[in-house]
């Protein structure tokens, strides 16, 4: 793990101070991406995500410096979160009820600060411990380096899905069911 390494977490009132910050991040790890990164439609992005019920952000930094974030929120009864899903996916899977799934929209690091266990420590931040039964991504296929992380981590690909925005990508669906700890000896 990274010296120095701290992580904070943030609920959507208190993210709106470092906004700016989220989203200067967000552009140096997607620099020439393409439209669909423009700084535009993150902010767009984020401002919708940030007023879902339950959203929560969890950031790290080493040595006062930002390094990465990941955010996420559960998605609730009537989601557009499962349009333009690809078929065949099994009996309900889209079906919400608010406690459901939780949605892990956005991971990142900067690349000065990869494979250093960031990553891990962020997702973990986030995810460990969520009420929710199954927690979703989606992921682009090209992404080697990001689909072998989250099989690491447990997840594993159902699907595909194209979400219905000017310029967006086909992403893979990946779902991670909750871990059951066993009860404490003792």
């Amino acid at each position: 793990m990274t010296e120095g390494l701290q992580l904070r977490h943030y609920g959507a009132v208190e993210a709106k101070g470092i906004l700016d910050q989220l989203v200067g991040l967000y552009l140096e790890v997607y620099a020439g991406g393409g439209e669909f990164y423009s700084e535009d439609r993150y902010r767009r992005q984020l401002d919708l995500h940030m007023q879902r019920v339950g959203w929560e952000l969890v950031t790290a930094t080493v040595h006062g410096a930002s390094v990465g974030y990941i955010y996420g929120f559960p998605l609730p009864r009537q989601t557009r979160w499962w349009d333009g899903i690809h078929e065949p996916v099994p009996a309900g899977f889209t079906d919400e009820d608010g406690t459901r799934t939780f949605a892990l929209s956005e991971l990142l690091v900067h690349p000065a600060w990869r494979r250093q266990g960031i990553a891990t420590a962020l997702h973990d931040g986030l995810v460990a411990g969520r009420a929710e039964p199954r927690t979703t991504l989606l992921v682009r296929p090209d992404n080697a380096a990001a689909q072998m992380a989250y099989r690491s981590w447990g997840w594993n690909k159902v699907t595909k899905l194209r979400p219905d925005w000017e310029t967006a990508p086909t992403f893979d669906v990946m779902v991670r069911t909750a871990q059951i700890c066993p009860p404490p000896l003792g």
